[in-house]
């Protein structure tokens, strides 16, 4: 049955597309560098938990087949931002990515100051605060 197993996911890691946009970052590099890691003894591999692994077989083919796209069709091809599928694969890249990261690095600083997670005591000395402000 490992077998099986072992050939299904194959199968799906050879019909995953790589994306060469996205070096580095690519879901299709990483599911066969999971596949690789899980079954390193190929077809011999003895599975602990086959449910497991039938499931995330299942939930990894939906996504391929685009299964919940069909299920749930959007009613227009654009987003909040009114970008394209083209435009935002051109954003996402890996090289689009690295110009960002060059450019005024302290607007990028900024940003990522201001969007990143606070610490615990920070987030504490927030609430102390909204919570000490006088109400109108």
């Amino acid at each position: 049955m490992a077998a099986s197993r072992y050939r299904r996911f194959l199968r799906l890691c050879e019909e995953w597309p790589l994306d060469e946009t996205k070096r580095g970052r690519d879901l299709g590099a990483y599911l066969r560098q999971r596949v690789a890691q899980a079954f390193r003894e190929g077809e011999n591999t003895q599975i602990a938990e086959p449910e497991a692994c039938d499931q995330m077989y299942e939930s990894l083919a939906r996504l391929h087949s685009n299964y919940y796209k069909h299920k749930y069709p959007r009613p227009r091809d654009t987003s909040f931002s009114g970008l394209s599928l083209e435009e935002y694969k051109l954003i996402l890249s890996t090289d689009t990515l690295d110009e960002f990261k060059e450019m005024d690095k302290g607007v990028w600083k900024k940003l990522q100051e201001r969007f990143a997670p606070r610490s615990p005591e920070e987030k504490h000395k927030a609430w102390a605060r909204a919570l000490s402000r006088p109400r109108t």
